[in-house]
């Protein structure tokens, strides 16, 4: 589900009344946690965190007229995803992340790629999303994304 709207607020304000907590306390937790550099946008019809062009001037290699994706959440039909390009790209950290999870969720792990789905808002593990957050800054970023989907 790709949400029309052009601003953070008003997607928040659009999501289902059941939603809208979770999504702004993990907004929160994103902006408290994120390193410097990167961005908050409107990304694919979610909220997303960016390297902007004025970073790496690049962009993303698939559309090189889009800044650097890193990180986004949506609310989907039937779960809360936050995509997070950190944990795809590198072993070490999703190994770490599967590792950790269990001891911040009750829920059972559903992660694809760089996709977490979190069936339930109560069952965000919001203090290990904030750690997540925490371990790319925008340069490891760019050095990962380069050896990894650069090539």
């Amino acid at each position: 589900m790709t949400s029309k709207a052009t601003t953070v607020a008003q997607y928040i304000s659009e999501a289902p009344e059941d939603r809208k907590e979770a999504l702004q306390k993990l907004r929160n937790v994103i902006l408290d946690n994120l390193p410097d550099g990167f961005q908050e946008c409107i990304s694919y019809g979610m909220i997303g965190y960016v390297v902007p062009h004025s970073i790496y001037p690049t962009g993303y290699h698939c559309s090189p007229e889009l800044p650097l994706p890193f990180l986004a959440f949506a609310s989907q039909k039937s779960s809360i995803n936050i995509y997070h390009m950190g944990i795809y790209a590198k072993p070490e950290l999703y190994d770490w992340f599967v590792t950790e999870y269990p001891k911040h969720s009750v829920q059972k792990l559903d992660i694809g790629k760089s996709c977490l789905r979190i069936k339930k808002p109560e069952n965000i593990p919001f203090d290990l999303i904030g750690e997540l957050v925490r371990k790319i800054s925008v340069s490891d970023w760019i050095a990962l994304y380069e050896s990894t989907f650069r090539k």
